[in-house]
């Protein structure tokens, strides 16, 4: 049986897509990058931990079958994290106005003691946000619990000049690595397929 170990809403949505049948299981697992990791080696490392403690969670279960993933915004080496407040929202935006950045996605399954990870890594170019542009962009919520301070799949998705990688790993869980990495852990996507309503485990949204 799958289990993501995700919080978001948005990777339960995608999930879904592969048709697979899963179990969200409500995991907390700090995201604090240490003083020397490159931002794809703190993106793997959070993703595999969300993974392990999803296993850690569920215990001796037959033929459990764990994804955790993790999605960052990196600018100029910089990892940008989901914004604390509104200001740092912001500020954000302003710094990746009329830049390119890239967003770093790490998935890690965990199964029958094997351990199968893959990063997609995304190039995205934001046109120039005027300042009323960012204070309506805030205003509206949006950019609160996302990485970046932006969700491409809402309105966001409007300052996107160029995408060059994985639109679904922008979003939080990139499908093709992701389908891969299920094929091997011996569960055959069919995308498209109908799925139930995903199964919780907690009170995470």
């Amino acid at each position: 049986m799958l289990h993501l170990a995700s919080r978001s809403p948005r990777r339960r949505e995608l999930l879904a897509r592969l048709g697979v049948p899963f179990v969200v299981l409500d995991v907390e697992v700090p995201e604090v990058r240490g003083a020397h990791e490159s931002p794809q080696a703190y993106v793997a490392r959070v993703a595999a931990d969300k993974a392990g403690a999803g296993l850690e969670q569920l215990g001796p279960v037959e033929q459990a079958v764990v994804i955790g993933a993790d999605t960052e915004v990196v600018l100029d080496g910089e990892v940008f994290g989901k914004p604390a407040d509104a200001s740092e929202a912001a500020d954000m935006l302003a710094r990746l106005s009329g830049r390119a950045h890239q967003v770093f996605s790490a998935v890690a399954v965990r199964a029958g003691g094997r351990a199968l990870e893959a990063l997609s890594v995304s190039d995205v170019e934001f046109a120039r946000l005027s300042r009323d542009e960012i204070a309506a962009y805030v205003d509206s919520g949006e950019p609160m619990g996302k990485a970046g301070g932006y969700a491409i799949q809402g309105a966001a998705e409007a300052f996107v000049v160029r995408l060059k990688g994985s639109y679904s790993g922008v979003m939080g869980l990139p499908l093709h690595e992701t389908a891969r990495l299920l094929e091997q852990a011996g569960l055959a996507p069919r995308p498209g397929a109908p799925v139930p309503g995903p199964a919780g485990k907690g009170g995470g949204q």
